[in-house]
């Protein structure tokens, strides 16, 4: 069994209101000099037998068709065991 890691962002160019709001909450709560904070997604996949190539590429399209907006979103796929 094979563990999967996707992390989902926003494109840098892109607005990230969420992010925003937690850099704005962070020094009301005592949290100093945190200059930006972008949030993302993360989805844990577990996979039955290895994580090999095939299946990496499967796991790619998972993401980019159903994990992530391609227009606005970037990816990362990360094996973690």
């Amino acid at each position: 069994m094979a563990r999967v890691v996707v992390d989902v962002m926003p494109k840098p160019e892109i607005l990230d209101p969420q992010g925003k709001a937690v850099q704005g909450a962070l020094p009301r709560l005592g949290f100093e000099g945190v200059t930006e904070v972008r949030q993302g997604k993360r989805f844990e996949i577990e996979l039955d037998g290895e994580a090999t190539d095939e299946r990496l590429a499967e796991v790619n399209k998972m993401a980019e068709t159903l994990l992530s907006n391609p227009v606005i979103e970037d990816y990362n796929v990360t094996v973690i065991s």
